[in-house]
């Protein structure tokens, strides 16, 4: 029976509903009336391009077993292209990352058209419109959280979920089982979550995280290192673990 079950959750077109329906998405009407905006106005060094301009779905490998969440598109980044961490500085660090780490068969990003393809790799945002600031609200993340619910049913094969940030971590934790004690976030950490599965976690490769060198390349394929030790067969016995 689970097998079964398996091998409906990832059906080809129960994805492609799900990244049509979160496309389509108006649940927020202060991030549709942003992300609708910044398509029209768009900034001088993309005036030529048509912007996306919708809410932004995964992208990746339907049975892959590294998970990786994110906070939210860019402005001119996801919103823009149309796909998650593409077109944007952030996206630029981690498809580099990726790429070095085996998980993607190129190392930039720059639209949906461009050959990336991801090999046993997810990549999501819990917020699927870009935000004002950057800053999405609370309730607005809650809207969300379905998508999120869902992908992780969809994902039968995940074993390492990665959340890149605190806002990230934080509404990663509420699709889990409660944790005691309660996880605290800090770079490169793990969490045990039974049944070999794994809660991992990541500075956000944010360009003011970048810049200030908060975050640097090596820490954060460190991180990926770390995501490729937990998918072996044999995971490390003691992992880094913050509560």
């Amino acid at each position: 029976m689970r097998e079964k079950k398996s091998e409906a959750l990832t059906d080809p077109q129960s994805w492609a509903a799900l990244q049509a329906e979160i496309a389509a998405c108006c649940r927020c009407p202060r991030l549709v009336a942003w992300r609708e905006g910044v398509a029209q106005r768009k900034v001088a060094r993309f005036r030529e391009q048509t912007y996306w301009g919708r809410a932004v779905p995964g992208f990746g490998d339907p049975q892959a077993r590294l998970w990786v969440i994110g906070l939210a598109p860019a402005a001119h980044g996801g919103n823009r292209t149309g796909r998650v961490f593409t077109g944007d500085p952030s996206g630029d660090w981690l498809f580099r990352a990726l790429y070095r780490a085996g998980f993607a068969n190129q190392p930039i990003s720059l639209h949906r058209e461009d050959g990336l393809q991801l090999r046993d790799c997810y990549i999501s945002a819990v917020v699927r419109c870009a935000p004002p600031d950057n800053r999405p609200s609370a309730p607005e993340a809650k809207a969300c959280l379905s998508y999120l619910k869902r992908e992780l049913e969809l994902l039968a094969q995940v074993r390492v979920i990665l959340a890149l940030g605190h806002f990230a971590f934080r509404y990663t934790l509420a699709l889990l089982p409660p944790l005691r004690p309660r996880p605290r976030f800090g770079h490169n950490c793990v969490v045990p979550l039974g049944e070999g599965r794994y809660l991992l976690t990541s500075y956000h490769p944010s360009r003011r995280n970048t810049a200030t060198q908060r975050l640097t390349e090596a820490m954060l394929d460190a991180v990926f290192e770390r995501a490729l030790q937990l998918l072996s067969p044999s995971p490390p016995s003691n992992p880094l673990i913050e509560f």
